[in-house]
């Protein structure tokens, strides 16, 4: 097995998509729990001011996403022809619900009497492209069966017990996301409402990091030699410690501040998974067939690919931190404005 040079392109590459992905899901899983909190949120003031505090930010959001995909067609092709077919159906899934979802996000607001009919669609795209999310990572996670250099797996093998629970995991994980992102950005009844969502969806989440992080050695006994393997151990042992601390901060800030808190301890519970997740798989893109460096492009298609990459990826930092700073502080509670923001 080809291990890779420390900072060879292939291993820069997958850092640069493990970035992307991760980027992907702490930004655009606040917004995307939102749109499952939606029906729990109160009266249609209530909603209107969740949908303001998203509005600016949740296109910038979803680039992530297409840089990522994109970036693992581009530099890990055969781990990108493998990977499609066997989550075909999830995947797809995902795109429609997205589409769906943003074609709702937009006409709610000149729907008229129509109104609560897009609002209910906005809520079911964002549930199905969570879940669809969480059953494709569950998929992924208990092995794709590989022979030789394609896919030989059935059409359905993506659908199983421990996909479900991903799925529900991740719902569940991304409406305490959107519940602390409303403590963070709104005020009054609303704050007061997603903060009492926030608690109910943080129990629910620690119980369920549990529930997979017990199951996913079952699926294939390497993630927990991996997980205790050195110096990967160092990390796995400090983990339940972080959990406790992640989950003291967001019990702390939900009851007495700050605001913020809350939305930092949900993102540092879903980086501390993540990580897991990345220990557990290191080196392979698709567990645990193909390594890296078995998938990745030709060093030169890398090398033309990463000079594109260092130009494109400061940009879409930049203007995610120009947009996250236009528009900070609280939503104001008036229902005009031309930003309204405080």
């Amino acid at each position: 097995m080809n291990i890779g040079l420390p900072g060879d392109l292939a291993l820069v590459w997958a850092f640069l998509i493990a970035f992307a992905v991760l980027a992907y899901v702490v930004l655009d899983g606040f917004d995307l729990g939102i749109g499952i909190l939606f029906p729990f949120l109160g009266d249609e003031r209530a909603r209107d001011k969740a949908i303001r505090t998203i509005a600016p930010v949740w296109d910038g959001n979803e680039t992530w996403l297409v840089f990522g995909g994109g970036g693992l067609m581009a530099a890990f092709p055969l781990a990108y022809a493998t990977i499609l077919p066997a989550l075909y159906a999830p995947l797809t899934a995902m795109l429609l619900a997205l589409v769906f979802r943003g074609v709702a996000f937009e006409f709610r607001e000149l729907a008229g009497r129509r109104k609560p009919l897009w609002e209910g669609a906005f809520a079911a795209g964002s549930l199905a492209a969570t879940l669809a999310q969480g059953i494709a990572l569950g998929a992924l996670v208990q092995g794709i069966h590989v022979s030789g250099r394609s896919y030989a797996g059935g059409w359905w093998d993506w659908l199983t017990p421990f996909s479900l629970l991903t799925g529900a995991a991740l719902a569940v994980g991304y409406a305490l996301l959107g519940a602390a992102w409303l403590v963070f950005k709104t005020g009054g009844p609303l704050r007061a409402r997603a903060r009492d969502l926030a608690r109910r969806n943080a129990a629910a989440v620690l119980v369920l990091i549990g529930a997979v992080t017990v199951l996913t050695p079952l699926m294939d006994p390497a993630y927990l030699d991996r997980w205790l393997a050195w110096p990967a151990a160092s990390f796995t042992l400090a983990v339940p410690i972080l959990v406790v601390a992640c989950a003291l901060a967001l019990w702390r800030g939900l009851s007495r501040g700050p605001d913020l808190l809350p939305f930092l301890a949900a993102l540092g519970l879903f980086v501390l998974c993540y990580l897991g997740l990345g220990i557990g798989l290191f080196p392979f893109v698709v567990p645990f067939s193909l390594t890296i460096w078995q998938a990745a492009a030709p060093e030169s298609s890398l090398a033309f690919l990463l000079v594109g990459a260092a130009v494109l990826v400061p940009i879409l930092i930049a203007y995610s931190a120009h947009a996250y700073w236009v528009f900070r502080g609280k939503v104001d509670r008036a229902e005009g404005g031309s930003r309204g923001y405080e």
